[in-house]
């Protein structure tokens, strides 16, 4: 059955939404790369533009595609007569392509106008004065709208049963009128803003938005809001106007192009800008969404900026961003994490303080990392060396990665520490999946025990006998889940265990199956605790960074546990801590913050305690 994950949590997969132009649709590679973002495991939202099909539509049917001249510029006149030419143009032109070329890749499509089943209402706009047909008049019959409200539920279900759901205007009037125009990058960041989005990508056909038309080598590649507008020119307003409006919610956007996905071609917008220069990495780290399992887009956007501060970086086969420096056989490996927990909140400062998903856990210590890094001259005998591993907040099969891979003789953490504080040791952890199956019966019956019941009562027994076993060890349920199968009940649920350094994680590991039988069990993870002396190497490197920076040093060994479980599991006599700015206190909850001078002070510490490790290290080489 395997319901139940990790963790416990009702988060989907990552969500783009992806607004392309009509011009974009004649262009393959595109709709390849939406089928390697679903190959990934990603929910995608298309929103189809219509200009080019609306204009072959209207030119099979000899009808005329009328226009008016706004304040904003030339824009399609709507009345209510040209409503239905509209939709059939959608959905005998466009939409058809659409389907065809995304199924041609083996994709399930759902594609349609969005006024259908009002899966996206809106209200009708004001009237307007414009130039039509070269008068000057009030328009009142125009048929274009302001979004209102979005059928999220509806959307949500259709794109769990289809690979790629492809929506276009126009849209349904929430007062029961006639179909409403709007927008379609206005009508995807919309769709990103309702849906909680992870990622929005306008499509165009230059590289970004430039800052001269004419040149299109003058790309900008970082905009916040009320920036672009100021280059923006005919269709690239609205779509800068759509880049903002998508600010308000949590997705990170980009105008890309021309005609592809990356952001590295195209304009990034940042709807938090940093309150000085040397945070504007951390702001921006924290603001590109990196859940579980969807690490990629902050991977490759880290991957660029090391390149261009000089440092040699990769993204490695289990998707871990890696940065190198040096080559010597004197090795230090810091290794942070790219993913959050879930539940998201736009990215915003208050004063010096960064409110985001990650900032503390652990976005702050990777940057950090990098930062040190790009700014180290390594020596000939050293290698220092940068990893982002993924899927550490649930399979930690990055960090298990790194551990066959990427061998070291010091490591440094990426977790929470506070700028004064080093971590020197950790719990052990067990994790565990346990499920049972049950004969189905009425609940009525006597003697009817269901799966449910059965899973309470052995946990219950399970969490005495470590009790009894470990007194000092913490148990915790992620997820239970039981459901009817056929004539069957089953039941799974996964605990966790941290578990004391004086108590051998195997003899836990006995203990489960021992009290557990007849039920099935399935070791998820099971690492032993670690602590470094204070007398090591590495924990004195970080006594002398702390003493230079003006602090009194603080050791402390955490009941949590960290990547340093994974890699202590095989790797024997490698000093590792833990470092990094924040409070763990604040780990995983809405409240996660991160103040600029707890930052600061935690770079400096970390540069000077690296550096102090690779210079000893070269007086001990032979």
């Amino acid at each position: 059955m395997s319901v139940p994950g990790h963790v416990a949590g009702t988060r989907r997969a990552a969500l783009y939404v992806i607004k392309i132009g009509s011009a974009g649709l004649d262009h393959e590679k595109l709709f390849d790369e939406v089928a390697g973002l679903r190959a990934r495991g990603a929910r995608l939202l298309l929103v189809a533009g219509g200009t080019a099909g609306i204009a072959r539509h209207y030119a099979d049917i000899g009808r005329l595609v009328r226009t008016m001249r706004t304040g904003g510029g030339e824009v399609r006149y709507c009345p209510p007569a040209e409503i239905p030419h509209i939709v059939a143009a959608y959905e005998q032109v466009t939409l058809p392509r659409v389907r065809r070329a995304l199924s041609e890749r083996g994709l399930r499509v759902f594609a349609a106008v969005a006024q259908t089943g009002a899966l996206v209402s809106a209200l009708a706009n004001p009237p307007v004065r414009a130039e039509i047909d070269g008068r000057t008049c009030v328009v009142r019959d125009h048929r274009a709208g302001t979004v209102c409200a979005v059928d999220v539920d509806g959307v949500n279900r259709l794109l769990e049963v289809f690979d790629v759901v492809c929506l276009a205007p126009p849209v349904s009037d929430a007062t029961g009128g006639t179909p409403l125009s709007v927008d379609a990058d206005v009508l995807a960041a919309e769709l990103a803003n309702a849906l909680d989005a992870d990622h929005l990508r306008l499509v165009t056909g230059t590289a970004g938005l430039l800052a001269d038309p004419a040149d299109p080598a003058g790309r900008i590649q970082h905009a916040t809001r009320g920036e672009g507008q100021a280059y923006a020119r005919g269709r690239m307003r609205q779509k800068v106007r759509a880049a903002e409006i998508a600010l308000s919610g949590t997705a990170d956007v980009a105008i890309t192009g021309p005609h592809i996905l990356s952001p590295a071609s195209g304009t990034r917008f940042w709807r938090a800008p940093a309150p000085a220069a040397d945070l504007s990495l951390l702001a921006r780290t924290v603001e590109i969404s990196s859940v579980s399992y969807d690490e990629r887009e902050l991977a490759e956007f880290l991957v660029d900026w090391c390149t261009e501060h000089g440092v040699h970086a990769e993204i490695d086969e289990a998707g871990n961003l890696v940065a190198t420096r040096g080559s010597g056989p004197e090795r230090m490996l810091m290794l942070g994490h790219l993913d959050t927990v879930a539940h998201r909140w736009p990215v915003h400062w208050n004063g010096q303080v960064l409110s985001g998903r990650g900032c503390v856990d652990a976005k702050g210590s990777l940057v950090a990392f990098l930062e040190t890094l790009a700014g180290m001259d390594v020596p000939g005998h050293a290698q220092v060396r940068v990893v982002g591993a993924v899927e550490r907040a649930n399979t930690a099969r990055g960090t298990s990665f790194v551990r066959d891979r990427y061998p070291a003789g010091a490591v440094i953490i990426g977790e929470p520490s506070g700028a004064e504080t080093l971590t020197v040791g950790n719990h052990g952890q067990l994790k565990v999946r346990l499920s049972v199956t049950e004969p189905l019966g009425h609940t009525a019956g006597t003697g009817v025990v269901t799966t449910g019941e059965r899973m309470v009562h052995l946990l219950g027994r399970l969490r005495d006998a470590i009790a009894d076993a470990s007194p000092k060890a913490l148990m915790a349920v992620l997820a239970i889940h039981a459901v009817n199968a056929g004539h069957l009940q089953q039941g799974e649920a996964v605990f966790d265990v941290r578990v004391p350094r004086d108590t051998p994680v195997e003899n836990l590991v006995a203990l489960v199956r021992l009290v557990a039988d007849p039920a099935g069990v399935e070791v998820l993870a099971a690492t032993p605790g670690v602590l470094t002396p204070r007398t090591n190497a590495l924990v004195s490197a970080f006594s002398r960074a702390f003493r230079e920076t003006g602090a009194t040093p603080r050791f402390l060994a955490r009941r949590g546990g960290s990547a340093m479980n994974t890699l202590a599991a095989t790797w024997q006599d490698v000093p590792m801590v833990a470092y990094g700015p924040g409070d763990a206190a604040l780990d995983h909850t809405r409240g996660e913050r991160l103040d600029a001078a707890e930052f600061r002070r935690a770079r400096a510490v970390l540069a000077k305690a690296v550096t102090s490790w690779v210079t000893e290290r070269e007086m001990t080489t032979p």
